[in-house]
C-alpha cells in the first residue's frame, strides 16, 4: 500500500517562509499528478497548488498565487511546497497528494489514502 509522508510545518511569524515536503513509498512521483491540500478545523480539505504529470505546469489557489511554488525533485522521489510571505490565514494543517490529475490547483483521482499531514501556523 501507498503511504505518503508530509513534514516541514511548524509556527512562523507572518511574513516567514516554510518548505514542506512529502515522500510516498511505492510511487515515483514524476509519473503522477502531485499536490498539496490543506485543512482548518470544521472546513474541508481545499485544493492549494498541483503540479501535472505530463508537462510539469503548476497551478495554484489565488490566495497562494505569487506566495507559494510547488515543485518536485525527481532525484530524491520527493514534493515540495515552498510558502513565502506566510499568513495567519494560510495556518493549517497540509496534506501530500499524488493522483492522476492537476485541474484548478487540485490533484484527482488520488492513488493513496490521506496521510497525517504537516501543521503550519502563522502567527500575526
Amino acid at each position: 500500500q501507498v503511504e505518503v509522508v508530509e513534514s516541514g510545518g511548524g509556527l512562523v511569524e507572518a511574513g516567514g517562509s516554510l518548505r514542506l515536503s512529502c515522500t510516498a513509498s511505492r510511487l515515483t512521483i514524476d509519473l503522477f499528478a502531485a499536490g498539496w491540500f490543506r485543512q482548518t478545523p470544521g472546513k474541508e480539505r481545499e485544493a492549494v497548488s498541483c503540479i501535472s504529470r505530463y508537462y510539469g505546469d503548476t497551478h495554484y489557489q489565488a490566495s497562494v498565487k505569487g506566495r507559494f511554488t510547488v515543485t518536485r525533485d525527481n532525484a530524491k522521489n520527493t514534493l515540495h511546497l515552498q510558502m513565502n510571505k506566510l499568513e495567519p490565514e494560510d495556518t493549517a494543517m497540509y496534506y501530500c497528494a499524488l493522483g492522476a490529475y492537476c485541474s484548478d490547483a487540485r490533484v484527482t483521482e488520488l492513488h493513496h489514502s490521506w496521510g497525517q499531514g504537516t501543521q503550519v501556523t502563522v502567527s500575526s
